[in-house]
């Protein structure tokens, strides 16, 4: 692989990708687990990639980590290769298992790991960023599995990065946790801060995501904005109340789907208007009527679907 040139300050350098996967291949036995993948992390934004469990999320992480070789393709982290130290000490990292010491308090964790760096960021501020108020002097194998979730955050940040890979960081966490934790995410966003988030939760990526790239065994099937990821799917969300049973409405031309969720008529369409006329026609009396684009949920469905119409691919975890 060969890295593009390096600069003096790669920081400072607005106009390429902090990271990038330029046509990268990588086969693990039997599985291409990923197929000639681009992926271009920008600065100041957040760039959701999502994909069923063996499209390829966490080998691309590790790629770009440097954990793992491309078979093929180029990998750059701010112009230079993933295993170069220089480049690794402006990233910060939360996968989904993480080993720590669990006889070490909290506040034993940020003074260990802060000291990996020449200009770490205040203990007062990772407790901040981290929700970790009241933790500092528990024992880390004391803690929930939520609150560990919050302590493997804060410590991502500790060298203030320009580079944060989140894998799956809001898993176990509660409501008020993970609110504290979007808020983070945009602080450090709008502090200029590139962040390569993975989620299982959809609406995680549409309220948080710049960009949103769709993996698919091995393959990118969309990347753009959350809405431009949308206009890709052309369909249509109807909610209404209707006495018309849900399983008949499932077998009308353009219908994909038909259920009744909280009391009304939820109906995924390729089209709404013909739909709509088959509805009044049924049920004159039709009422609360709402029609929505398909939201991120419903594309990424559509885009990870497979001829016999399961969602994702049938491949090892990848």
């Amino acid at each position: 692989m060969r890295p593009v040139p390096f600069t003096a300050d790669p920081l400072k350098v607005t106009s390429t990708p902090l990271a990038s996967l330029r046509g990268v291949r990588r086969r693990r036995g039997a599985v291409q687990a990923l197929d000639g993948v681009d992926l271009a992390l920008p600065a100041g934004q957040v760039t959701a990639l999502l994909g069923v469990n063996g499209a390829g999320k966490t080998t691309a992480i590790e790629i770009l980590l440097g954990l793992q070789p491309a078979d093929a393709g180029e990998v750059t982290l701010f112009g230079r290769h993933p295993s170069d130290l220089e480049a690794r000490r402006h990233i910060g990292v939360m996968l989904q298992q993480a080993q720590l010491p669990e006889r070490l308090r909290v506040d034993e964790l940020l003074a260990l790991t802060r000291s990996w760096y020449p200009q770490p960021r205040s203990v007062a501020d990772c407790v901040a960023l981290g929700g970790l108020d009241g933790l500092l002097d528990r024992r880390y194998g004391r803690l929930s599995g939520g609150q560990q979730r919050r302590v493997q955050f804060a410590l991502a940040l500790c060298g203030r990065p320009k580079l944060l890979f989140l894998d799956e960081p809001t898993t176990g966490l509660d409501i008020g946790a993970r609110q504290q934790v979007w808020r983070a995410i945009r602080s450090l966003v709008a502090d200029g801060v590139g962040i390569l988030l993975t989620t299982h939760y959809l609406e995680e990526a549409e309220a948080l995501a710049d960009r949103v790239v769709v993996l698919d065994a091995g393959r990118v099937r969309a990347d753009g904005s959350v809405g431009a990821v949308r206009a890709q799917v052309a369909q249509r969300r109807i909610r209404c109340k209707s006495v018309v049973p849900a399983d008949v409405v499932a077998t009308w031309p353009g219908v994909r789907s038909a259920d009744v969720i909280d009391g009304q008529l939820v109906v995924m369409a390729e089209q709404a208007e013909s739909v709509l006329r088959c509805l009044l026609d049924a049920d004159p009396r039709l009422g609360d009527l709402e029609v929505q684009r398909a939201g991120l949920v419903e594309a990424f469905v559509a885009m990870t679907a497979t001829a016999d119409g399961m969602t994702g691919s049938k491949q090892e975890a990848a």
